[in-house]
C-alpha cells in the first residue's frame, strides 16, 4: 500500500512539474498523462481524486498572478489568521498546534533520556518520516527515493543518544490526524532552535490554510523587518514539515521560490490546499 501512495504521488508530482514547465504551450490531457506513462483517462482519475480538481485547474492556482493576488488578499498574518477564526490560537485544520522548545543543555545532549518512536508513512504528498515524544512530535520529513536513506540517517544523527524506537502503531495515529483530518484535537511539537527560529516558526502558525505570506510580512510580524534573509533561513530549517507551514512563505513577486523537501512537492502542497479551498 505505501509502496503504490509513493509511486502515485511521484506521478502527480512529475505532471505538476511538466505542466509548470509548459503551461504556455497548454498541454493537452494526453500530453500530460504520457509523461507519466499511464492513459489519459487512468491520469485523469487520479489526479482528480488526489487533488480534487483537473490538472489544468490545479496548475491555474499556481500561476504568478494568482499567487500574486493571494499575498495581497490580507494586509498581515494577523489578519489573516482573523478571517479563519484563529485570532486566539494557532490552528491548522482543526488542530491546535503548541510548541514547547528544547533547553539549551536538552539541545547539547542529542535528546538523552528521550524516548522516541518513530516510523515512515504514506500521505497524499508522498511518503513521510514522523518521530514524536512524549512531549510532541519532534520531527516531520517528508521523503523521496533518493533523499530516503539521507533523511533518515540525520534524524537518528540529530538525536543520538535518545532511545529510538521504530514503530508504526505509535506513529500511525498522529499521521491520520494530520493529513486525514481523523479526529480534532491539540498536537504538541518539540523543537530544537534558537530564539528567532522559534519566533520565525510560531509565525508561520499563523497563516492558515489557502492563504501565503512572504519573507518580508514574516519578518514584520517578529517585528524584525530588515532580517528578511534570516527569515529565510529560519524557515528553510523548519524541521516540522505541514504542521509548521513553511510551504505558505513565498517571494512577494508570486514565484513560489525553494522548499526544504522539494519544489515540486511545495508546488503539490499548495495547489491541493487551495483546490480544497475554492472547490
Amino acid at each position: 500500500m505505501m509502496e503504490q501512495a509513493q509511486i502515485d504521488y511521484q506521478r502527480i508530482e512529475q505532471s505538476i512539474k511538466y505542466i509548470a514547465e509548459n503551461f504556455k504551450e497548454r498541454p493537452s490531457l494526453d500530453e500530460i498523462a504520457e509523461q507519466v506513462h499511464l492513459s489519459p483517462d487512468h491520469f485523469q482519475k487520479m489526479f482528480s481524486a488526489w487533488a480534487g480538481v483537473s490538472p489544468k485547474k490545479f496548475m491555474q492556482f499556481l500561476s504568478i498572478d494568482f499567487l500574486r493576488e493571494k499575498i495581497h488578499e490580507v494586509k498581515s498574518i494577523d489578519q489573516a489568521a482573523d478571517l479563519a477564526g484563529l485570532s486566539s490560537q494557532s490552528r491548522v485544520y482543526d488542530l491546535f498546534v503548541k510548541i514547547e522548545a528544547m533547553t539549551p543543555a536538552e539541545y547539547r545532549n542529542m535528546g538523552k533520556g528521550l524516548i522516541i518512536y518513530y516510523g515512515v508513512h504514506p500521505t497524499p504528498f508522498g511518503e513521510c518520516l514522523i518521530a514524536k515524544t512524549d512531549r510532541g512530535i519532534c520531527a516531520l520529513a517528508f521523503l523521496s527515493p533518493e533523499t530516503k536513506e539521507g533523511e533518515l540517517q540525520l534524524f537518528k544523527k540529530k538525536w543520538a543518544l535518545a532511545t529510538l524506537v521504530e514503530s508504526l502503531e505509535e506513529t500511525q495515529s498522529i499521521v491520520a490526524q494530520i493529513f486525514h483530518q481523523n479526529k480534532k484535537g491539540e498536537l504538541s511539537l518539540l523543537l530544537q532552535g534558537t530564539n528567532f527560529q522559534l519566533k520565525v516558526w510560531e509565525a508561520l502558525l499563523n497563516v492558515p490554510r489557502g492563504q501565503l505570506t512572504t519573507y518580508g510580512e514574516i519578518a514584520d510580524r517578529i517585528e524584525k523587518p530588515k532580517a528578511v534573509r534570516a527569515v529565510g533561513t529560519a524557515v528553510g530549517r523548519n524541521p516540522i514539515a505541514y504542521l509548521i507551514p513553511c510551504h505558505r512563505v513565498i517571494r512577494k513577486e508570486g514565484k513560489l521560490g525553494e522548499y526544504r523537501w522539494g519544489s515540486g512537492r511545495k508546488k503539490a502542497i499548495i495547489g491541493w490546499e487551495m483546490a480544497q479551498q475554492y472547490d
